[in-house]
């Protein structure tokens, strides 16, 4: 049965209709996988917005940053005991990416793997395997980033998947606002996750959405939906959806369509600099102060899309992920060797960010980015 339908009973003003669907015995099955992991977080979620910059993330999502702000530290306090808020949200002022190339920035984002290796897995099956239930919704005209990387994955890889797209406009570098129906595309995506989130409300969960609103060449279209992206996280946070929930809002590299930018020097800043906040919240299964520490501290230290993917095998793993983190036993399969979690200290003077801006393009040969 389908989950996506176009009502045309009013053929001068079709509808599309989004009814996800609750699987019963898969909530089941997931559930009594649960006992395979201690998680620090019990859900994640990922809004991933492709060809954004975080200068540009504060320009144009003026909204939607500030719901992040206002859970923002400006010095290591941290003293729950005593806060009114146990979330807490941090910005990654160094996080650069490899490439302009999103297909090459997705699969170091997600496989934890260089274009050299052969062997590619992406993420979600670590986290079925721990008792997760898994979305995705996307507004791509194209399948590379949903099943991914030049078919490297042949099967869907999501429990629920809704890839919308416009075939009258199946371009992605427009210069236009995204619609269909009468809404603006990403309202689909929300729609569609938000449905995911309540009818899976007690299971672990991690769902992402991927849009290519920034993927254009006057970096301003994105601001048209600044506040359906806040409305879509303000209501998770109103019905204490983001309780126990890590929240990534993110890009895999900054401005990639030359424009009026491009005369400018500050467009090569805002091509390598791609926007990382991240908004976790107190659990009791982990030496919180230490590791809010350790994350505050890593905002202003050089990291890359590896150490994304180590920070999301750090959630899944929870104390479990330290104890191999320097070991050579292949123990835990979601660890990158080229990054390191955010939970853990980074030595910036082992960071190399001139090398970086070529690995992206040929593969990675060493271990540059430990």
């Amino acid at each position: 049965m389908p989950e996506v339908e176009i009502d045309f009973t009013n053929i001068d003003s079709p509808k599309l209709n989004i009814n996800l669907h609750y699987n019963k015995t898969l909530s089941e099955e997931r559930k009594l996988l649960e006992k395979n992991s201690e998680p620090f977080s019990n859900n994640v979620l990922i809004l991933y917005f492709d060809s954004l910059s975080r200068a540009n993330a504060f320009r144009q999502l003026k909204k939607t940053t500030k719901f992040f702000e206002k859970f923002m530290k400006y010095k290591v306090d941290f003293n729950h005991k005593n806060s009114s808020e146990n979330f807490h949200s941090f910005q990654f002022f160094k996080y650069h990416s490899f490439y302009g190339y999103t297909s090459v920035n997705y699969l170091f984002l997600f496989y934890g793997k260089n274009n050299t290796d052969i062997n590619k897995t992406l993420i979600t099956k670590f986290f079925k395997e721990n008792g997760f239930i898994t979305s995705a919704a996307n507004d791509y005209c194209f399948i590379d980033n949903t099943r991914t990387y030049h078919n490297f994955t042949i099967e869907e890889i999501y429990d629920h998947i809704l890839a919308l797209c416009d075939a009258n406009s199946p371009h992605y570098n427009l210069f236009t606002i995204r619609c269909l129906y009468g809404r603006h595309n990403i309202e689909y995506l929300f729609e569609y996750t938000n449905q995911f989130w309540k009818k899976y409300k007690n299971n672990r969960k991690y769902s992402i959405i991927i849009s290519n609103l920034g993927h254009e060449g006057t970096l301003s279209v994105i601001k048209h939906t600044d506040e359906i992206i806040l409305n879509f996280v303000q209501n998770l946070y109103n019905q204490d959806f983001l309780i126990d929930t890590t929240v990534f809002l993110l890009s895999d590299h900054g401005v990639a369509m030359p424009s009026i930018y491009f005369v400018n020097n500050f467009y090569w800043y805002e091509y390598d600099l791609p926007v990382l906040l991240m908004k976790i919240n107190d659990r009791k299964n982990i030496t919180y102060e230490k590791q809010y520490k350790t994350i505050f501290e890593n905002q202003q230290t050089f990291i890359t899309a590896f150490d994304i993917y180590n920070t999301l095998g750090n959630l899944l793993y929870g104390k479990k992920y330290d104890v191999v983190e320097n070991s050579t036993q292949n123990i835990i399969t979601l660890k990158s060797s080229y990054g390191k979690s955010l939970f853990s200290k980074i030595n910036p003077k082992q960071r190399y960010p001139m090398k970086y801006k070529y690995l992206g393009k040929f593969g990675i040969s060493d271990n540059t980015c430990k």
